[in-house]
């Protein structure tokens, strides 16, 4: 008998059968592992022709945005303040800011919303009548794609059209559950009811929460009112001034509020809660007798020198 020969039979083919279970069972306790420790995102699609419409119909009365001014950086961050308490354990990708422009040539405005940290902004095109075009297939484009390629869990859109149902479904087919963010309709909806059924949540910003970033746009300030209008030809005071503002302001609020109450919002920087932001910055006017809104640089130096006279004095 040849001593090389093994047997074979039914308990080497189980033996055989136990060891590939084992194998697996394995794997799939290091990718459950690996899956249990990696963190959820999520990212925000803002179609920014429905915000300026809802928004300015809202507060301002009018869609006409040659009639008010929206200070898109700060409604920008107050999205992102209120998605951070809504998935608290989940980091944010980007806010994606879909607006139209002649050509996809970028605005003055629209510039500045392009450096604002997180923000990617995506033009599409508008025609003669002003319309945009173009803006839902670039929406659908990056919500599908970033749904396909795992890279977001949770996609909050703020809109309303109803061609935008196809890219929650595309969306929600990879897996991600989409968030219907809104603005409140002066009468009836400002959302397309297809839309509405189609997502896994809504919600809807009233009149209260929009109030701060809508300005009617005026021709003349009269009686000395201490915050000029921007684009009445008065010249911006520079960062440094802004900067010492900011850290006034944080002096003001350590002194009036206490260190704990400052102190508790260091885990944020460099960003601050909407509410708290909108505070810094109505005070700084005040103050510089000069409206911040629409430079976005000056409101980063406004918040730099906050932050660094708090950390000095924690």
């Amino acid at each position: 008998m040849n001593d090389d020969v093994r047997p074979t039979g039914p308990a080497t083919d189980l033996a055989a059968v136990l060891a590939g279970i084992e194998r697996t069972n394995e794997l799939l306790t290091r990718v459950l592992a690996e899956v249990a420790t990696t963190p959820s995102t999520h990212a925000a699609f803002v179609d920014a022709g429905y915000v300026y419409a809802a928004a300015g119909r809202l507060v301002a009365g009018t869609e006409d945005r040659k009639a008010f001014d929206l200070d898109a950086e700060g409604l920008i961050e107050a999205f992102i303040d209120k998605a951070r308490t809504i998935f608290p354990d989940s980091r944010l990708l980007r806010v994606y800011w879909y607006d139209g422009a002649r050509r996809r040539i970028h605005t003055m405005e629209q510039q500045r919303v392009a450096e604002l940290p997180d923000v990617k902004v995506r033009l599409g095109n508008l025609n003669a009548n002003n319309q945009q075009k173009g803006v839902d297939s670039l929406i659908r484009s990056d919500l599908e794609s970033l749904a396909r390629h795992r890279a977001i869990s949770d996609a909050v859109l703020i809109g309303g059209d109803e061609d935008l149902v196809s890219a929650v479904e595309a969306a929600q087919g990879y897996g991600a559950r989409v968030h219907l963010w809104g603005i409140e309709a002066v009468d009836g909806r400002n959302q397309a009811e297809p839309l509405l059924w189609e997502v896994d949540s809504q919600r809807t910003f009233d009149l209260e929460f929009c109030k701060p970033y809508v300005t009617r746009r005026t021709v003349a300030h009269d009686h000395g009112d201490p915050v000029a209008d921007a684009a009445g030809g008065v010249q911006a005071p520079s960062r440094d001034e802004v900067r010492f503002v900011g850290a006034r302001v944080a002096a003001t609020w350590l002194a009036e509020r206490g260190v704990p109450w400052v102190t508790e919002l260091l885990p944020g920087h460099p960003y601050l809660p909407g509410s708290v932001d909108q505070e810094l910055l109505t005070a700084a006017e005040g103050l510089l007798r000069h409206s911040l809104r629409g430079h976005a640089d000056l409101r980063r130096a406004l918040r730099d020198g906050f932050w660094e006279h708090v950390q000095a004095r924690r």
